[in-house]
């Protein structure tokens, strides 16, 4: 990964881009008024409820909740990281991403990179073009076909051969990319510089990333060929594949579904093709390894719903339990992690074909929940009948609980097993570590958490709820950032002890330095941060505010006023409250001015 990209390119990007015309292109939408709607594509609905602000350049949903800038739109439409939407934006600009902060050794790996994902993909059309043309070719489309593959699913996963052979790969790309080849795993080289093809006489699966890149193969053994060894074999790891990292058909998923409603996590190659065949699209293979943290942090961010599908033997359920440890810690509410045991001698590939989608995919849908197999594993190594079984139940279950995050989930799953061990609930709260405390510390009570830097609401006449003048102000930068130009010198406005001051005051420094940030890229400055969810709360409640700039303007200016009214109104009350006798002569000599400032 290259440095870190400079914040004034990010919002020259944003300004520059236009998010209408962005979102148009993936989702069609009409004119309403001022604004844009269309039905939303992050939630099914009939009537639209999806609005697009061309002024704001902001969108939100008022069916679902979801909204954002542009940034924003990429990241949960496209499912990209923050990096990779900024690159996407740029690629639309016709821009390229500047990087700065110890990017020299980062960019050469970058640069290092490229050449490998040019050999990849020229591998990747090799070996579709063998699959086509290969005398030894009706073997294997024998052997699919007798697997019920059709065509259509062998061109959607990019299906290949690998024909026997030592070197028909190495032949087949120019000598110059040959080293490429090398480094990205392809091509073995022996001691006294002999090379040849990893995958010979294999059926040979593309792993891709998310961009859709060819990082790295699988091959299968052929029935009656001439390979020996293992049925599996996967690329090496390389500067660009990482196999605990990657999850084979999780590109083709995203492809296929632009709403995944669950990932199904199975064993190999074969399954995910085999189910796709029958019309399940969302399933993904690890990589010959068990189910990591960044394999789970991947799967969750494009789903709320993961089921692991494994044998139903002892290996299999070792296997889950420790996909069951790696995933505690990303159990938020609203996630589910659940698991899918197969019947003896078969797996998905197997039963699907033997009951259908429909049954399979209610399999699927009532498999065994994180919380249910979790008590099932605990329960088999206790005697709950005997207070030393029940005792043991709590030592198993501390550590595991104590992975989970804060929420309503944990709070559950601390009841059952509490009930369990005949204690109450708070008993076994009290002696489970809370996320992210040292050892042995013990749980106590929860530190409170700092106050969020929220903008305060007061309460009007009738109990009415009525912005306070830094809501306020800040709700109307929002809507125009060129009012801070208006705005005098924000410093003033930092020992005002109000609520949401420290906020309105680096708004109006930040849009003072920078007069050009739109709405759009001015959000972009506090993401990630707490800030960024009440300013995008307060542009949601504006979005549909049709004002005059001048209407603006003149209450912006009166909201700044009041805001320095009651800084008057505050220095006063404190130099008030201090013995007249303790005033210095310049405090008497301000006091007095204040007296006056204030009649006026």
């Amino acid at each position: 990964m290259a440095g870190r990209i400079p914040q004034h390119f990010i919002d020259d990007l944003v300004t520059r881009v236009d998010i209408v015309e962005l979102i148009d292109r993936r989702v069609p939408l009409k004119r309403s008024g001022r604004n844009y709607q269309a039905c939303c594509p992050f939630h099914s609905e009939k009537t639209p409820s999806f609005t697009v602000s061309p002024d704001k350049q902001f969108y939100h949903c008022f069916g679902c909740g979801a909204h954002g800038t542009a940034i924003g739109f990429l990241m949960e439409y496209e499912r990209l990281e923050f990096v990779e939407a900024i690159e996407e934006l740029a690629r639309m600009a016709g821009v390229q991403v500047p990087r700065e902060g110890g990017s020299d050794i980062q960019s050469a790996k970058r640069d290092q990179s490229k050449p490998l994902y040019t050999v990849l993909e020229q591998a990747a059309e090799f070996y579709q073009q063998q699959l086509r043309q290969h005398p030894d070719a009706a073997r294997v489309i024998d052997y699919l076909k007798q697997r019920g593959m059709s065509g259509e699913v062998a061109r959607d996963f990019s299906i290949g051969f690998a024909p026997a052979g030592w070197d028909n790969l190495l032949k087949s790309i120019a000598p110059e990319m040959q080293g490429a080849l090398t480094q990205a795993g392809m091509v073995v080289e022996k001691e006294g510089g002999k090379r040849y093809d990893r995958f010979r006489d294999r059926l040979m699966f593309p792993i891709r990333d998310r961009r859709g890149r060819v990082i790295a193969f699988g091959g299968r053994v052929l029935p009656g060929g001439e390979e020996s060894g293992a049925k599996y074999l996967n690329s090496p790891e390389t500067p660009v594949f990482h196999k605990g990292r990657e999850l084979y058909g999780l590109y083709e998923a995203r492809q296929a579904l632009r709403a995944l409603p669950r990932l199904l996590v199975v064993e190999g190659y074969m399954d995910v093709v085999a189910l796709a065949q029958y019309g399940v699209r969302y399933a993904v293979a690890t990589l010959g390894t068990s189910a990591t943290s960044d394999h789970l942090e991947k799967l969750f961010r494009q789903t709320d719903e993961v089921v692991f599908c494994f044998d139903g033997d002892r290996a299999g359920r070792d296997a889950a339990w420790r996909g069951l440890e790696n995933a505690l810690p990303l159990m938020r509410d609203g996630r589910s992690l659940r698991f899918m045991f197969m019947p003896e001698g078969e797996d998905p590939d197997t039963l699907i074909r033997q009951i259908g989608t429909e049954a399979f995919e209610q399999q699927v849908a009532s498999a065994q929940g994180l919380g249910e197999f979790l008590l099932e594993q605990l329960r088999q190594k206790v005697d709950l009948s005997q207070i030393e079984g029940q005792a043991k139940l709590v030592e198993l279950s501390r550590p595991l609980i104590g992975k989970l995050p804060q929420g309503v989930y944990r709070v559950r799953l601390t009841d059952q097993l509490a009930s369990l061990a005949q204690l109450t609930g708070d008993t076994l709260r009290s002696m489970i570590p809370l996320p992210g405390s040292t050892p042995g510390a013990g749980a106590g009570t929860a530190p409170p958490p700092p106050p969020p830097a929220r903008v305060p609401m007061r309460r009007g006449p009738q109990g009415r709820t009525a912005p306070t003048q830094v809501r306020h102000a800040v709700a109307l930068l929002l809507q125009n950032p060129r009012l801070a130009r208006v705005a005098g010198e924000p410093a003033q406005l930092t020992p005002l002890r109000q609520p949401g001051v420290t906020l309105l005051v680096e708004m109006l420094e930040l849009l003072q330095s920078y007069p050009d940030l739109n709405t759009s890229s001015l959000l972009e400055h506090w993401r990630g941060r707490e800030e960024e969810r009440h300013l995008s709360s307060l542009l949601r409640q504006e979005l549909l505010l049709d004002a005059e700039q001048d209407d603006l303007e003149h209450e912006f200016q009166g909201a700044i006023r009041g805001l320095h009214q009651q800084l008057l109104r505050q220095r006063h009350q404190e130099l008030a409250s201090k013995p007249f006798a303790a005033l210095t002569s310049a405090e008497r000599l301000e006091y007095q001015a204040l007296l006056r400032e204030m009649r006026n």
